[in-house]
């Protein structure tokens, strides 16, 4: 009996490949080729499943033209590439890979607020343009960390993972704001406090933002928001590009209206707005919160233990749209 054929849209770690062989006939692109939406369709129109990376939109177009698709996995617990909808509609499950990525993201946030705080890549420039001559009382001199007030826009687990390292490890207090505010218990893990948006905006010297993005979640800061923060606040942005106004933002940071920040996601990335890139005041990172190799390789393998579960099994460890199953 011949094997089910799926397609693995980017390059990933060979035993990925190796695992993947076991159970299916799979075509990968591990020259990592640029594909357009034409290139993309044409791999998926005898595909079954495809194993996505988050860059991969598979939306109405494609759908209609790969009829027997029955499932795209990302490895990435962010899915705004998924129309699920429209997936939902064709019977397509679309599944992601939450959790495994929780802790090394956190880690990364932290790393981020605090390179932003201290202004540790705009005095990495300046050491390696050869400035440094000789030492001065204000010199790359940020803000500090232990016992500010740490703002977490978005307070899921990764949001609720910020919180403790700050709270535990830096002595700060600890504000957030969420859809909905979290159970009493798991506050006083995080020892966080709910608060609206309007006083989390005004009252955060740090400001994290952790919110999935959406249609409403647009935009969350843009010029008006940025203009509610403190002047020596600090934003940073490890969410997705589109919940932040690049080019606002940029303009707030230029005229030292907020005192920094970092950012590893964009607005249309991997296009980053050229403002940004002209400005000292901002630590710039390609989307890699969650690039550490046992993160990348638990996320890559969650995404084929549903491939193999729903394509073997008719089940899935993670789906998105689980109705799908439901009707097969």
């Amino acid at each position: 009996m011949s094997k089910p054929k799926i397609f693995v849209a980017r390059a990933i770690f060979p035993e990925i490949i190796t695992r993947l062989e076991q159970h299916f006939d799979v075509e990968s692109n591990q020259n990592d080729v640029t594909l357009s939406k034409a290139d993309l369709i044409g791999k998926l129109k005898d595909k079954v499943g495809v194993f996505t990376t988050g860059g991969e939109r598979i939306d109405e177009e494609l759908l209609s033209a790969c009829k027997q698709l029955r499932i795209c996995a990302n490895m990435a617990v962010g899915y705004n590439n998924f129309d699920v909808d429209a997936m939902t509609r064709h019977g397509v499950l679309a599944t992601n890979a939450p959790d495994v990525l929780t802790e090394t993201t956190a880690d990364f946030g932290f790393a981020l607020l605090m390179a932003t705080a201290r202004r540790i890549t705009e005095s990495e420039h300046y050491l390696r343009a050869g400035k440094w001559t000789k030492w001065s009382y204000d010199m790359f001199a940020g803000s500090d960390v232990h016992g500010a007030t740490l703002g977490i826009l978005g307070m899921g687990r990764i949001g609720q993972g910020i919180a403790k390292r700050g709270a535990y490890g830096f002595g700060m207090n600890v504000v957030y704001h969420n859809r909905s505010k979290l159970d009493a218990a798991t506050e006083a893990a995080c020892k966080a406090r709910y608060v609206s948006k309007e006083e989390l905006l005004k009252t955060a010297d740090h400001l994290v933002l952790v919110l999935p993005y959406s249609p409403s979640s647009h935009h969350a800061m843009g010029a008006a928001e940025i203009a509610q923060m403190k002047p020596s606040a600090t934003l940073v942005n490890i969410a997705r590009g589109g919940i932040v106004d690049d080019a606002a933002l940029a303009l707030a940071l230029r005229e030292k209206r907020i005192a920094a920040a970092g950012l590893d996601v964009f607005e249309g990335e991997p296009k980053v707005h050229p403002d940004l890139l002209t400005i000292p005041n901002v630590v710039l990172t390609p989307h890699i919160a969650s690039a550490t190799v046992p993160t990348r390789l638990a996320m890559a393998n969650l995404a084929v233990d549903n491939l193999i579960s729903y394509l073997t099994k008719n089940k899935a460890v993670t789906p998105l749209n689980p109705s799908v199953i439901a009707t097969k």
